[in-house]
């Protein structure tokens, strides 16, 4: 079992920025792949960016390419995502998530926190 909790999230203006932090608690951290979803009122989780167990690899969506940036230490059990040049279309609630072994892009993760909003005004 692996309990996932977010902070960070809050409202900031166009073009601002913060960094959402998940901490992870429970089996060996370094075994799950990690991700960051959102999800806006109306509209189905998306997937934000994702993190291979030793950090060597992440990737990210069309979308948030060159201003979100996902890493990890495995020594704090902890995995952040970077938002810069937020703008207001990215409001919406981030989640963490975990997955066994190997990172994906669709929502077929193991655990999933609870969520932190995130909103920016224009």
């Amino acid at each position: 079992q692996v309990q996932l909790v977010e902070s960070g999230g809050g409202l900031v203006q166009a073009g601002g920025s913060l960094r959402l932090s998940c901490a992870a608690s429970g089996r060996a951290f370094s075994t799950y792949a990690m991700g960051w979803f959102r999800q806006a009122p109306g509209k189905e989780r998306e997937f934000v960016a994702a993190i291979s167990r030793s950090g060597g690899v992440a990737t990210a969506a069309d979308s948030v390419k060159g201003r979100f940036t996902i890493s990890r230490d495995n020594t704090e059990n902890t995995v952040y995502l970077q938002m810069n040049s937020l703008k207001p279309e990215d409001t919406a609630l981030y989640y963490c998530a975990a997955r066994y072994l190997v990172t994906s892009t669709r929502t077929d993760y193991d655990y999933w926190g609870q969520g932190t909003q995130v909103t920016v005004s224009s």
